[in-house]
């Protein structure tokens, strides 16, 4: 039996150098196996658009592979005269899949986008899936029958079945690491081919290890397991990959869900199952069967419950890098999760020793079970949540633990971890989860599926936020942020002649989509993904964006689907600012991306892409700007606030001529809401000048490098917009150049110029606030006012340093009223000027106070303090 010690011809003859060989061998198999997943995982995530579901499709084609493999390998590899020769032939047929996969991959790819437009999303995503299973199935089921002859292996060397799955496992652990160190240099092709090579290398030394022997009698073969014992082994199974998946997305809420942290949970998931085998086959004692289903279940109620805890300490905590930053949070991930993990991997020696049988029909039920479990964690998610998963996955661990432990008095302590794990499957606030950030706030709304965990988040002041897997603040109803999301559909519907038809990829809150509401006769269409970001557009961002969905065509889909499927075509498309470090997120602004969009503009139509420069260093965003110019060779930027428009005109660009003959169309009173009052010159002056072509690499979908470069600047001195926003204007043209370049015509230039300057002007002053020379911000600040008093950015800034003066009024003569109504002839839009004023003119009972309110809320519809609940004496 397995584990037992070996019998007759199966006596060990090999050398103690022949099995850390093997082990060696092992531990390079496991590394290759969960290489091939994480890759597999990527390839079949740039086809649906969505990491998670990439996750579970690939997941239950590796597990259910797996099962069929070991099933089928079970009985035959104690038959097998040459089980190492056969395992290396196996790995060595996986490899040359792995070998031919890219070179398939890249003549499939146009097959899948030509064929987009005769499948619903819905449709797609089935057949994507289908497709998945099958191609990726096949290889799973090779390494699958590789167990059983692994296992046959180890028993010429008198080892269990605990030293053939621990030392596989730990491997495996690394190879969840390793594509992290191989993507960002060789892209997804290459660092396949590398993974291909090892496990070459792999099956030549099994075939160098390999020898006859003499085959075992039949009838001293381990029995096949019992039906009821391979169903509990395969609902552990099942619980695990639950739990597995719900830690995953738990837990990259408080650790940002970057391509790291991804890889760095499942390679401490691995490498902690693989040491509880290895411990279990050291001490093979059949009690453990009495605590192991109650140390993985209370631990695993333990990390939900300790989760609040984690991610509090994890937003204040600072860390000098991204290495330092990886290896605390691993090591805080081993302590939240090893007991579990332990406990799992301990189950499969203990079992095949307390009941004697073959151990390779265990590893099947537990992989079809853990197939099964992904498959569950969706149909779940959308019903009970993440938490609720866990504390599911909690209560199975525990359920068929104690059935094959045949304990009555067990059963007593069930209704404890139920109540406990009922305690903890509702996810915890916000202001819980983030005590510092959301301090004093409250949810409004939550919607998890498999794409993403979407919150609504009513702060102390009345706004509200948006937050997707808690982490990524995607957009507020504060004011300023109306404005600045608004720009994004301004900027670029301004920069055609005639825009009639405009395509968003993404709609985030709605609010950027209320920037075309002044545009006439203008036809919105829109793409989202996540059906809770439109939900909570439509539902709690409604007096922020002015209801423009009910005026807005949305199609829930993958931007990729939408634009391989419609036919039809855009005067302007808008991508929305995204998060490009998070894992699947880069390819949103890789060059085959661009492509699609540029195949869905019209003759005379412009793209306009929006990146949000503080997720950016120089090195990332030049790498973004040569991909865009590859697509688009006439491709000019734009700097609205500290936010850069990537501008790809399908033709020509058409420069300031564009935009002054789309405001001749209009009347006097559309022309000022189009430009929000701040006039054409303003919008011009905040050119940047032509994208220059430069050498170096670009993003592409099968050589992703930016999303494995940015997750840096979250730590560290690398963290900063000061140093781009130097790199940046020393890339800008002078204001000459960049009238000729933009055409101005003759009449128009000087306006031009003082807008053109009063815009660097404003990004010098920043600069030196950044620097501390408060002096000099100021008095470039004041230049740039007087150069363009129209710019609201300019504005804005005056008016927040004023008010952070405000105290110092009496010394220039005004009253705190009279000082405030300065401000606000500077800039009428300062809600914390008029609630200041407010504040004041209801403090001396000034009949005014009403009218300041009615501008508060015009201007803020949330804001509590001036509103139905606040203290109003008027």
């Amino acid at each position: 039996m397995a584990g037992a010690p070996p019998r007759g011809d199966d006596r060990p003859t090999a050398s103690s150098g022949g099995a850390l060989a093997l082990t060696l061998l092992s531990a390079a198999s496991g590394v290759t196996s969960v290489a091939y997943e994480v890759l597999w995982t990527r390839m079949v995530g740039l086809q649906f658009g969505v990491s998670a579901f990439a996750v579970v499709v690939t997941v239950t084609a590796f597990m259910l592979g797996l099962a069929c493999g070991s099933a089928a390998m079970a009985e035959r590899a104690a038959q097998c005269a040459r089980p190492m020769r056969l395992l290396g032939l196996l790995e060595a047929g996986i490899a040359l899949f792995a070998l031919l996969l890219p070179w398939g991959i890249h003549l499939w790819t146009p097959l899948i986008d030509a064929a987009a437009g005769d499948f619903s999303p819905a449709q797609w995503h089935v057949l994507l899936a289908l497709v998945s299973l099958l191609l990726l199935t096949l290889p799973a089921a090779a390494m699958g029958a590789g167990f059983p002859l692994l296992l046959e292996a180890w028993k010429q060397y008198g080892r269990s079945i605990g030293t053939a799955y621990g030392s596989n496992t730990v491997g495996a652990g690394a190879g969840a690491l390793l594509p992290l160190l191989l993507l960002p240099s060789m892209g997804w092709s290459n660092a396949m081919r590398a993974v291909a090579l090892l496990g070459l290398t792999v099956a030549a030394g099994l075939f160098c290890l390999d020898r006859p022997r003499r085959l075992r009698v039949q009838s001293a073969s381990e029995p096949v397991p019992s039906p009821a014992l391979l169903l509990n082994y395969g609902i552990i199974g099942a619980a695990s990959l639950l739990l597995e998946m719900a830690w995953v997305r738990l837990f990259s809420l408080a650790m940002l869900r970057t391509e790291y942290v991804l890889a760095l949970i499942l390679a401490v998931m691995l490498f902690g199952i693989g040491l509880g085998s290895l411990l279990a086959s050291r001490r093979p004692d059949s009690r453990m069967m009495g605590w192991l289903p109650w140390c993985a279940s209370g631990c695993a109620i333990a990390s939900l419950w300790l989760l609040p805890e984690v991610s509090g300490w994890l937003e204040q905590a600072n860390f000098d890098s991204l290495g330092v930053a990886m290896l605390i949070q691993g090591l805080l991930l081993a302590a939240l999760t090893l007991p579990v993990t332990l406990s799992l991997g301990a189950w499969l020696p203990v079992l095949s020793r307390r009941f004697s049988v073959n151990g390779s029909w265990l590893y099947a039920a537990n992989s079809l079970g853990a197939a099964l479990g992904g498959l569950l964690y969706v149909v779940l998610i959308p019903r009970i949540g993440s938490s609720g998963a866990l504390a599911l996955a909690a209560l199975l661990l525990l359920l068929p633990g104690l059935i094959l432990w045949r304990s009555r008095r067990a059963w007593l302590g069930v209704p404890l971890v139920a109540v406990a794990a009922w305690s903890v499957a509702v996810l915890p606030p916000a202001r819980d989860l983030l005590p510092h950030a959301m301090a004093g706030s409250k949810d409004l709304y939550r919607y998890e599926d498999a794409i993403a965990i979407t919150q609504v988040v009513e702060q102390s002041d009345g706004q509200r936020v948006m937050l997707t897997d808690l982490r990524r603040l995607d957009a507020s109803s504060e004011p300023t942020a109306v404005f600045v999301q608004a720009n994004q559909a301004r900027l670029p519907l301004l920069l055609h002649a005639n825009p009639r038809s405009v395509l968003f990829l993404g709609i985030g809150t709605g609010i950027s989509l209320a920037g075309s509401l002044p545009f006439p006769a203008l036809q919105r269409s829109a793409v989202e993904l996540s059906a809770g970001s439109i939900e909570a557009a439509l539902r709690w961002f409604t007096p922020s964006n002015q209801g423009v969905l009910q005026e807005t065509l949305v199609y829930q889909d993958d931007a990729r689907h939408f634009l391989s499927a419609t036919h039809k075509t855009y005067d302007v498309i808008i991508g929305d600012l995204f998060h490009p470090d998070l894992a699947g997120v880069g390819s949103m602004l890789c060059v085959e991306q661009f492509e699609r969009v540029r195949a869905r503009l019209a003759e005379e139509g412009l793209f306009v892409q929006w990146l949000a420069l503080n997720q950016f260093d120089q090195a990332t965003l030049a790498i973004v700007l040569r991909s865009f110019r590859q697509v688009f060779p006439e491709a000019q930027l734009f700097l609205d606030g500290m936010h850069l428009a990537l501008v790809g005109p399908r033709r020509h660009w058409q420069g300031a001529p564009a935009l002054i003959a789309h405001l001749n169309l209009l009347t006097a009173e559309q022309s000022t809401q189009v430009t929000a009052s701040e006039g054409e010159n303003t919008w011009l002056g905040r050119y940047w000048g032509p994208i220059e072509e430069s050498s170096g690499a670009t993003q592409h979908e099968w050589a992703p490098v930016i999303e494995f470069l940015l997750p840096r600047l979250h730590y560290g001195p690398g963290a900063g917009v000061a140093p781009l926003l130097q790199w940046l204007l020393a890339r800008r043209p002078p204001v000459e150049q960049a009238a000729t370049l933009l055409q101005v015509p003759p009449q128009k230039r000087e306006g031009f110029r003082r807008a053109y300057i009063g815009t660097e002007l404003l990004v010098r002053s920043e600069l030196a606030a950044w620097r501390g020379s408060a002096l000099e911000a100021d008095q470039l600040l004041r230049l740039a006012y007087e150069a363009d008093p129209q710019d609201r950015w300019i504005d804005y800034a005056v008016s927040d340093r004023l008010l952070a003066n405000l105290g110092a009024a009496p010394e220039r003569g005004l009253s705190r009223q009279e000082l405030l109504q300065k401000i606000l002839a500077i800039n009428p839009w300062s809600v914390d000027a008029w609630r200041a004023l407010w504040l004041e003119q209801r403090a001396h009972g000034d009949a005014a106070a009403a009218a300041s309110r009615a501008h508060i809320l015009e201007l803020s519809p949330l804001e509590r303090a001036a509103g139905p609940g606040g203290n109003s004496a008027e």
